[in-house]
């Protein structure tokens, strides 16, 4: 058993390569190509309620990772993909947990704040613990 116990700060600086906030954008473009939907600077932005030079110049960020490719619209490549399946299934699991959980008093805002902490082993759990409950 892990017994060595650390400040949320240590945590949260890991030396991840992907932020939080980049999670949020490749999340929100993978559900919209999940839905055949187009996506540009402009409703990337208004989808995740952010200036759209603030978008823009994550998407710069996300392009130089080669997470996403550009020509009028953002794609993801194939990385991109991957990542971004992993993540909107990270938000259903979690999602449903919570709603199963709390009823009528879930809140959308939990499953964006704990999707981020969440570990993979946990999360499988977790989906495993959904399908017995």
């Amino acid at each position: 058993m892990d017994k060595e116990f650390y400040t949320l700060t240590n945590y949260i600086h890991n030396n991840k390569l992907i932020t939080y906030a980049m999670e949020d954008y490749i999340e929100m473009i993978y559900r919209n190509l999940k839905q055949k939907e187009k996506v540009s600077i402009t409703n990337l932005s208004k989808l995740l309620h952010v200036k759209k030079s603030s978008c823009s110049k994550m998407i710069q960020k996300l392009k130089a990772l080669e997470i996403v490719k550009t020509n009028n619209q953002i794609y993801l490549t194939d990385y991109g993909f991957k990542l971004g399946k992993y993540l909107y299934l990270r938000h259903e699991v979690i999602e449903c947990f919570l709603k199963k959980l709390n009823k009528d008093k879930f809140k959308l805002e939990q499953v964006e704040k704990i999707e981020h902490f969440i570990d993979n082993i946990t999360l499988r759990n977790l989906e495993k613990l959904i399908k017995i409950i």
